[in-house]
């Protein structure tokens, strides 16, 4: 029968086999760094750490992370505070607390609207200094620049009309809310995060090689009026400024006028003003009639043509030869 003795004092427990290598902790005062070694193997480390009474954590407190984010946030040029006004920006603001829009376009944008001293028989500024919002004209990077300062999160455009000589387009932009307009309506403030507007180009009220490009020039003229309106910018965009002078634009003219002229009829056309001084087709046929006097030239349908497109090729042809012969 095995005797049974009492347990010995400091007895080292039973080591068990460690795969990953074993770790001894070694006994230290107080302060004192605790290491920890380690070994696999071949492999062999320390790893050291101190803890100490100067890191309290009673230090770290949630008003100081939310002020480091400030700074952080201040730093960044796109970042918004809780008004969703840019933390970069020095905004200007109007007497009843609303942001001041027109006041935060660049003078770089503007420019003298030259039709509006023309039309009153004044010489058009060389510079912006002094004039009133109807005598200045903004540019399409102005507006842009704005809108990207209010900031919106999506652009859409909507065709309404678009055809050869006429295009009509909406344009709805979402912005970003802000105090001025909030997400959520309340008392004072209504919800109001979107807007549109509508705008038209057209070959009456566009000029030069807009005429070819009217599905942009509406998209850029409904972009600026949506932007203008919603920020109460009373300054018209050079976009939205009839250039025709009043003139009806034609853009295929400049391709079909040239072709006209080398027709028979076109011919005819030019021979009569520049050489029978005709003004008019009117005046045309008064020549016809000296010519059927003189015996010249006879034709019992020339009393039926209405223009110079009527006469027959044929006819024209023999008339052209008659105008090139008479001294």
């Amino acid at each position: 029968m095995a005797k049974r003795g009492r347990p010995r004092k400091n007895a080292k427990p039973e080591e068990k086999e460690n795969p990953h290598g074993t770790v001894v902790l070694e006994q230290l005062e107080e302060g004192a760094p605790i290491t920890a070694n380690w070994s696999a193997g071949s492999v062999e480390g320390t790893y050291s750490q101190v803890f100490s009474d100067s890191c309290d954590k009673s230090n770290i407190s949630v008003a100081s992370v939310q002020e480091q984010t400030k700074d952080i946030a201040k730093e960044t040029k796109y970042s918004r505070n809780s008004l969703g006004l840019l933390q970069s920006v020095d905004y200007k603001f109007n007497e009843d607390g609303s942001v001041n829009w027109r006041a935060m376009v660049d003078s770089k944008h503007l420019f003298p609207n030259k039709s509006w001293f023309e039309a009153r028989n004044k010489p058009t500024p060389r510079s912006v200094d002094g004039l009133q919002d109807n005598q200045l004209l903004i540019k399409l990077a102005g507006i842009k620049e704005l809108a990207k300062l209010r900031g919106y999160s999506s652009v859409r455009y909507n065709v309404i009309k678009c055809e050869k000589d006429h295009v009509a387009i909406k344009c709805e932009i979402s912005w970003v809310p802000n105090f001025e307009n909030p997400s959520q309506e309340s008392d004072y403030l209504p919800a109001s995060t979107q807007f549109e507007d509508v705008a038209n180009a057209t070959t009456e009220n566009t000029s030069s090689f807009a005429t070819k490009f009217l599905e942009t020039i509406a998209a850029n003229r409904a972009f600026v009026r949506c932007v203008r309106n919603f920020l109460n910018v009373h300054i018209v965009g050079d976009d939205e400024i009839d250039k025709s002078n009043g003139l009806p634009q034609h853009p295929e003219a400049d391709e079909v006028e040239p072709l006209k002229k080398l027709t028979p009829n076109g011919v005819l056309e030019s021979l009569a003003s520049s050489k029978l001084k005709c003004n008019s087709f009117n005046d045309f046929k008064d020549k016809l009639r000296e010519l059927w006097t003189l015996e010249l030239y006879r034709n019992d349908d020339a009393k039926n043509w209405q223009e110079y497109d009527s006469v027959p090729a044929k006819e024209a042809r023999l008339l052209i030869n008659i105008i090139k012969n008479q001294d």
